[in-house]
């Protein structure tokens, strides 16, 4: 399917919003302005984006401990995502979730998860709510490859196909759960393979690879949407970052990343694929780069000068009182 100059123009602004996004909050960490720990997505924008370019604010995400990707993919508000992993007043969680637990019911972002493999059984609920009250939405859960080892993982994936929920779950497999190799913790090897046993199709495909991604998405939406069940796609990207910040990544090589940031760029592919092919001009992308980049210093001025959440905030949104 051929996407629009404007929808390409939409799917490069949300990818370089991510790439400068992180660059800038892994600065922002090491100058001592952010709180708590960052875990970044750099490296992997195709994949959230490929994604969440077929999702509007209705349908709902669960997210991972390296959420703001996810987040930015999903259309969530830049300044108002700063400005909570600054821990500041005006964040998208009031300041108080930071970067682990950040949120926008409003855009469906039901949260990044500190807990690996937790947000796949979350997901599952929101898939049943929009099957049982018939509303057309699907829910798609993002976990990464060591979070699909997780019991967590396999109940939601076995449930999903029990009840034939218009969910779809992605498995980013960054080639490492936290320092371990996938080729040593995944003991199959194969983690589509592993969620095709659950009874659903399931899918690799480059996630460096914007339009490879897009493609296997829209089929899986296209199957929920007409009451066909769940999906898994399996989504392969390296991340150019350790862990968290500050990781010294001894299991990684030290050629290795400047390797991916050369040759497996999802940025520079997006480029070269549109404008060889005459579909965006490369001034257009070079415009949009400076736009973003003016957003996110703007986010940056905006989390450095507002305050901190006020002290009588401290025991609001802890506990939901239900009727």
């Amino acid at each position: 399917m051929q996407l629009t100059r404007e929808q390409l123009l939409e799917a490069y602004r949300r990818m370089k919003r991510i790439r400068e996004f992180e660059e800038r909050v892994n600065v922002e960490f090491f100058n001592g302005n952010i709180p708590g720990f960052v875990h970044l997505y750099a490296g992997q924008e195709a994949s959230g984006v490929g994604v969440c370019m077929h999702l509007t604010d209705d349908d709902y995400i669960g997210s991972t401990h390296r959420g703001h990707g996810h987040c930015i993919a999903k259309g969530c508000d830049v300044e108002g995502m700063m400005l909570e992993i600054f821990g500041k007043s005006g964040g998208l969680c009031g300041g108080k979730g930071g970067s682990m637990h950040i949120a926008d019911l409003d855009k469906g972002m039901l949260g990044a998860n500190a807990i690996v493999g937790g947000n796949p059984p979350l997901v599952v609920g929101a898939a049943l709510s929009a099957k049982v009250n018939k509303t057309g939405r699907v829910a798609v859960s993002f976990t990464g490859d060591g979070g699909s080892n997780q019991g967590t993982t396999f109940e939601s994936l076995n449930m999903a196909v029990v009840l034939n929920l218009p969910a779809i779950f992605v498995i980013e497999n960054n080639g490492y759960g936290e320092g371990t190799g996938v080729d040593y913790a995944v003991g199959t090897k194969d983690i589509a393979g592993r969620a095709a046993g659950f009874g659903m199709p399931a899918t690799t495909v480059d996630g460096t690879d914007f339009f490879a991604v897009y493609d296997a998405m829209r089929e899986a939406v296209e199957r929920a949407k007409a009451g066909e069940g769940p999906s898994t796609i399996v989504t392969e990207a390296m991340r150019y970052f350790g862990h968290f910040a500050g990781d010294p990544e001894v299991y990684r090589s030290k050629e290795e990343v400047p390797a991916l940031r050369a040759e497996k760029d999802p940025l520079n592919k997006f480029r070269q694929r549109v404008t060889e092919a005459g579909l965006l001009e490369a001034s257009q992308l070079d415009a949009l780069d400076q736009e973003v980049m003016t957003e996110i210093e703007k986010a940056v001025e905006s989390a450095t000068s507002a305050p901190f959440p006020d002290v009588s905030e401290l025991e609001t949104d802890v506990y939901v009182a239900y009727p």
